[in-house]
């Protein structure tokens, strides 16, 4: 069935668990998050990137991925992941994403709300949820014009108090594409924005964190974490390990029927991670 991101976060704040979000780049990786999802009776995001809008249309994501999430026994949210023109966003609303991200993080604090202030005005008639981030997280390889910043109390504040999204991205020392290793994350940082937000907070960056870690903050106040690095390097593998294990295979559902379970398992250990 098909939900948006406040329908799907507040039962988790309210509840102690989050929900996994998961970058997808075609049917079969969205089919086994979905197939996860429902095995374990838990909700679930299909979060679409930079990367994957450069490859396909929205119209064409969404003619792809809306059905599947109707179709679905649990909830599903079709998100838009980190966008930094308020063009495009208005743009992936108008093509049937019910939950999107704008991300202002780069600006002044006072432009950042007042960006998200018009994407809130834009979606909420339309019944689209937004999600906001203050504070920079940065990126492990490439983008490096992406700053590294924790999140400020007195902005997450401003920015809960005037732009009103439904969830907002904070950086406590989370990586976006970490390949190996683990970030330490700033415990005492968090202490600060649990204490006084009370809007549902989000985690990116998901890959680079200690399973300890995310256990901890998904009991807590964190509701959603994106996670892009974990289930791209398990369709590698996997399709590495398939085609290397038979030679003569060629057939393009033949070898995706091999792919699509281990990718299930993947998403499925992610989202029993965060307690559904």
């Amino acid at each position: 069935m098909l939900a948006n991101l406040k329908d799907i976060l507040l039962p988790a704040k309210e509840e102690g668990y989050a929900v996994a979000c998961f970058n997808v780049f075609g049917f079969e990786d969205s089919r086994a998050v979905i197939d996860a999802a429902e095995l374990r009776n838990a909700s679930v995001i299909l979060s679409i990137n930079l990367d994957m809008r450069q490859f396909m249309t929205m119209d064409q994501i969404i003619g792809m991925l809306r059905p599947m999430a109707e179709s679905a026994k649990v909830p599903v949210c079709i998100h838009l992941d980190h966008t930094y023109e308020v063009d495009e966003v208005k743009r992936a609303i108008d093509s049937g994403f019910n939950s999107v991200m704008y991300d202002g993080s780069q600006l002044p604090i006072a432009q950042n709300i007042a960006s998200i202030k018009d994407v809130v005005s834009y979606a909420r008639h339309k019944g689209v949820s937004v999600e906001a981030e203050v504070g920079s997280v940065p990126y492990a390889t490439g983008r490096d014009h992406i700053k590294s910043e924790l999140t400020d109390l007195s902005e997450a504040l401003a920015m809960e108090k005037d732009g009103k999204p439904d969830a907002l991205a904070i950086s406590i020392g989370n990586v976006h594409r970490i390949e190996s290793g683990f970030v330490e994350i700033n415990v005492e940082r968090f202490n600060e924005l649990e204490k006084e937000l009370s809007i549902p907070l989000v985690i990116h960056g998901t890959s680079g964190i200690k399973d300890s870690d995310i256990k901890m903050l998904s009991k807590r106040h964190i509701t959603k974490f994106n996670v892009g690095t974990v289930l791209r390097k398990s369709f590698g593998d996997s399709l590495r390990f398939t085609l290397e294990s038979d030679s003569n295979l060629f057939d393009r559902i033949a070898i995706m029927k091999k792919v699509i379970p281990d990718l299930q398992v993947t998403a499925s250990r992610v989202i029993k991670l965060l307690g559904q």
